[in-house]
């Protein structure tokens, strides 16, 4: 029964095109995962675009890496990349839009993880098909019969790690489960069982280490699972997100990214350095390269139909990207048709320190040509200033604010992380409030109109702050008793 209710709730709460939830309904319909219900058999791999298309069930498209370069400049520390892609015909999209690119897991890991495995009599460069042994009822009796994994394609163990499965995740209990099966080492055995059941313990083990698959196997060194047990049980690779930094309309054929690279230490800053997967595949490419992408439509994030009205852009850090796609429109059409009668748009964009304004040259060009009609720079690190963010500006821009949004219609727009929009929201209330001389019924209606009229739109990365403050307690709490561990 369990599948058809799965079914039905997926349906009923509008989940049906989720691939994570595509996951979970076919994990209810396989039979357990052993080493005899699992096998890989050599098979000639498929095209590689034709496979990440059925994985993903997406239009895949093979784009050539044009240009990759550090926008803070080949000398910085800092690295925020900044991308120009080669499009296959066919790619469509609007300034707003988002690509889900399809990266690759550091090599490094994957060579580590495959050194852990079990690979009697087993080739991990040549393409194989995970099957698995289906049951089924009849009026004889049970039939076997092998059958090809439902989404995983025709390719090599390496190709399949590298590309197709999540391997920086930490590790669930049920994984760690199934890592305890592939040990007769006593010790081994019994710590990952306490892992997998006492969840304190998973809970302090995670969020203190958060290991992903080689640090797990190289903290148990004794567990060698076989390769086609590891494949079954790892979960998709999922597309990383990010807005389009460009137009169409000034960059045909072409879609640029603004990435910041991601990098961080484990064990409260002293652990190992673990690297984003995706920036950081993407900081490795260079001219020529392929990268493998889908884009994803942002309706609610594209520009107003009526080019006259006037356009607010909030976005510090990356959250610049969609705006640079903004600006790049509105001077596709002052090239081609003047902006006499195109609306004021106007930039707050904030970073730490004056070295790490993105598209500074950008910027000034768009304002000499009458595209960007003021932008404001708050910065939060540099010597010598007062620590200033993008809401403080917008304080002091309030009038004009109030202006172009309120009486003349305009639309304001903010992308970057949760907390920050947070504040950029209840700043803008407590602007019309004010301007307005609203009361606080009449600002909550009117903030829920901009939302009603699509004039208020948001891009937001990162978690929810309820998500945020759980992790932070998390992680905490298990720095605290590892380190009471560590000092008898």
């Amino acid at each position: 029964w369990a599948p058809e209710v799965f079914r039905v709730a997926c349906e009923t709460f509008c989940l049906d095109d989720c691939n994570n939830v595509f996951d979970l309904a076919n994990t209810l319909n396989s039979g357990p995962i052993t080493a005899s219900t699992v096998r890989l058999i050599a098979y000639p791999a498929i095209d590689l675009k034709e496979a990440l298309s059925k994985y993903h069930n997406r239009q895949i498209y093979r784009c050539n890496v044009a240009c990759n370069r550090n926008l803070h400049g080949s000398n910085s520390s800092i690295a925020t990349l900044g991308i120009e892609l080669d499009t296959e015909a066919g790619v469509k999209y609007e300034p707003g839009d988002h690509v889900g690119v399809l990266a690759c897991n550091h090599s490094g890991l994957v060579d580590g993880i495959i050194a852990h495995l079990d690979l009697t009599d087993f080739d991990p460069d040549k393409p194989v098909e995970l099957q698995h042994q289906k049951e089924t009822q009849t009026s004889t009796g049970v039939v076997r019969t092998w059958e090809p994994h439902d989404r995983l394609p025709r390719e090599s163990l390496r190709v399949l790690l590298t590309r197709f499965l999540d391997i920086t995740t930490p590790p669930t209990p049920q994984f760690l489960q199934f890592l305890a099966s592939c040990t007769i080492d006593p010790e081994d055995k019994d710590h990952l069982i306490l892992l997998a059941t006492e969840p304190s313990a998973y809970e302090d083990w995670r969020h203190w280490r958060f290991p992903h698959l080689l640090e797990v196997l190289e903290e148990f060194p004794t567990v060698r699972p076989l390769p086609a047990m590891l494949l079954a049980h790892l979960t998709p690779l999922q597309p990383r997100f990010y807005s389009i930094s460009s137009a169409p309309a000034l960059c045909p054929q072409q879609i640029h990214l603004t990435v910041g690279v991601v990098s961080y230490r484990t064990k409260d800053g002293e652990g190992p350095v673990h690297y984003g997967v995706c920036s950081n595949y993407l900081y490795g490419t260079k001219e020529g390269d392929q990268v493998y992408l889908f884009v994803r439509s942002a309706p609610n994030f594209h520009l107003p139909y009526d080019e006259s009205k006037p356009v607010i852009l909030v976005g510090p850090g990356t959250g610049i990207a969609p705006f640079r796609g903004f600006w790049q429109h509105r001077f596709a059409i002052k090239k081609k048709q003047g902006l006499k009668n195109v609306g004021k748009m106007t930039l707050f964009f904030g970073c730490r320190l004056k070295s790490l304004d993105l598209h500074k040259e950008d910027k000034e060009k768009m304002v000499a040509e009458g595209v960007l009609e003021k932008v404001f720079l708050a910065l939060s690190r540099e010597p010598g200033i007062p620590k200033t963010y993008v809401q403080d500006l917008m304080r002091g821009e309030a009038k004009a604010l109030y202006r172009q949004l309120v009486l003349e219609g305009g639309h304001f727009y903010v992308c970057g992380d949760v907390t920050m929009a947070e504040h950029v929201l209840q700043t803008l209330k407590t602007i019309v409030q004010a301007e307005g001389n609203m009361s606080a019924d009449q600002v909550e209606n009117y903030m829920l109109t901009l939302r009603d009229e699509n004039r208020y739109h948001e891009d937001i990365f990162g978690i929810t702050l309820r998500t945020t403050e759980v992790h932070n307690k998390s992680r905490e709490s298990a720095r605290i008793r590892m380190a009471s561990q560590s000092n008898p």
